[in-house]
Order: structure tokens, then C-alpha cells, then sequence
């Protein structure tokens, strides 16, 4: 049985397919990217979406059609971005979750996002987590410094576990604004999480996607790649398909003696039913 569980975040909100054609942004790029993935490792895809022209989106019809061909076509997980664009209002952040995804990202504060401001207020996030109980929504708790591990001990204190019984968090790091992408770093943010943490990975945006990588497999993590967060295999060397960032995560991984798990395994971690 697999005991890595590699996330795919595929295509993200800030990079413009004008910059990178080869990002996934229509709906049969994104089936072909996840079925690539799966087959690649990957047991869960964080999903945003695009409009006709490439724009990042929150349209529900969109979303609902994205999550049941993904359904279709894999086994994968299915979580979806409640961040979308950090333009994007808070309401139709909350509605993301009528499209009934298996997963959804909680972020766990406001965060300064380079130029821009990731807006999550305290209230839109009590109001975000209850829902995701209501509608039986697995939540990955997005931490992007130490205060939201803080807030993380606050919100399950107030209204105990998610659906499923599990909590599992993902230290995003390495962002301008966040945490920095370092050992020391990760190690701070994992000492304070809850002890009711069931499972935890890492994201290392940019040039900290190895060293995160490498310091989450040391401390038992597991791990979320994709081109999201990198758009570069090394320096001058760009990804042609996220499947090779989830190559390399389960290379990693085997030299850890970790093996990926399938989307089933991730499910069974994640608290979801088969």
C-alpha cells in the first residue's frame, strides 16, 4: 500500500496561457493532465479553472462539468480551489462548494501575495469551514505562516473535526507575503499543529520546490507538486506537463522508501468513503 500521498496542482490562478501554452486550462486539457498524473503517481488534483479565454473563473456550471468529468476519467481525489483568484468575492469563493468536489482548500488566513492581497477573513473562514461539514466537504487547510497554524488550533477548538473525521493541512510555502520555502521553517510550522493533525504535505512555490519537498519526505509529510506553484524542472529548463513534477515527486519519494498512494488510499486518509 502507498504511504506518500501526491497531490497535483496542475494549473493555478496567476500564470497566463499566453506566458505558458502548455498550462492546462480548458476541460479536456485538465482530464488529460489528471489521467497523466494518476498514471504518473498522483492520488489527489487541486483543480482551478479558466473561462473561453483562459481566465482564471468561479463560474459553477463550469465547475460542476469539471468536477464530474474529472469523476469520469480518474480515480483521483477532486479538490477544489475556494481561493480561485485573489480577486475573486466571497461569496461566489463559498459557492465553489455547490459543485460537490470531494475536497476543498481552507485557507486559513489573509495573506500578502506578492503585489497582491489574499483576502480570508475570519469570519468567511468559520463561515467556509461550516459549510464544508454541512455539505460533507473534506477541507485541506491551507497554512501559509504561523499564525494560521494558530488559527487552525482556534477554528477546530470552536467547532471540533471536518467530515470525515480527519484533518489534513498543507504547509504552503515559499510564497512573497508567506513563510519562507525553508527547512527551518517547515520544521516551526509542523511542531505547532494540532495534535489532531491526521496528515500533513508541503508546497514549495518557485525555487523552494525542492528543498520543501525533501525537508516534508524527512519529517514524514507528504507532498503537493504541480505547475501552480513551478514552471521550471531547473534553471532554463521549463515543464512541458505536470506529470513530470509528479515524476520526480515519486522518484523523491522512493529514495525516501515512500510509495505513492492511489486515489483510493488518498480517500481512506483523507477520511472520504470509497
Amino acid at each position: 500500500m502507498g504511504d506518500l500521498l501526491i497531490t497535483v496542482a496542475p494549473t493555478g490562478a496567476e500564470t497566463t496561457k499566453a506566458d505558458c501554452p502548455q498550462l492546462p486550462t480548458t476541460l479536456a486539457e485538465l482530464v488529460e493532465t489528471a489521467q497523466r498524473c494518476e498514471a504518473a503517481g498522483a492520488g489527489m488534483i487541486h483543480v482551478h479553472i479558466r473561462d473561453d479565454e483562459h481566465r482564471p473563473t468561479l463560474d459553477l456550471g463550469r465547475l460542476t462539468d469539471t468536477v464530474d468529468a474529472l469523476r469520469e476519467g480518474t480515480g483521483l481525489v477532486v479538490q477544489l480551489s475556494t481561493g480561485g483568484s485573489v480577486h475573486d468575492p466571497l461569496d461566489d469563493r463559498l459557492k465553489v462548494l455547490d459543485a460537490r468536489p470531494d475536497s476543498c482548500s481552507l485557507t486559513m488566513g489573509t495573506t500578502n501575495f506578492g503585489d497582491d492581497v489574499f483576502l480570508n477573513p475570519w469570519p468567511f473562514v468559520q463561515d467556509l469551514y461550516q459549510l464544508s461539514q454541512e455539505r460533507q466537504v473534506v477541507p485541506e487547510f491551507e497554512l501559509f505562516d504561523l499564525g494560521q497554524v494558530h488559527a487552525l488550533h482556534r477554528l477546530l477548538d470552536r467547532f471540533g473535526l471536518p467530515y470525515g473525521g480527519k484533518v489534513h493541512v498543507d504547509l504552503v510555502m515559499g510564497v512573497p507575503g508567506g513563510m519562507p520555502g525553508t527547512a527551518d521553517a517547515l520544521v516551526a510550522a509542523v511542531a505547532a499543529l494540532p495534535a489532531r493533525t491526521t496528515s500533513w504535505s508541503a508546497t514549495g512555490i518557485g525555487r523552494s520546490t525542492l528543498s520543501v519537498a525533501l525537508a516534508s519526505l524527512s519529517k514524514g509529510g507528504h507532498l503537493r507538486v504541480g505547475m501552480e506553484d513551478v514552471l521550471t524542472l531547473a534553471r532554463g529548463v521549463p515543464v512541458e506537463h505536470n506529470d513530470q513534477l509528479v515524476s520526480r515527486a515519486v522518484e523523491l519519494g522512493r529514495l525516501a522508501q515512500r510509495t505513492p498512494m492511489t486515489g483510493a488510499e488518498a480517500r481512506a486518509l483523507l477520511g472520504l468513503a470509497a
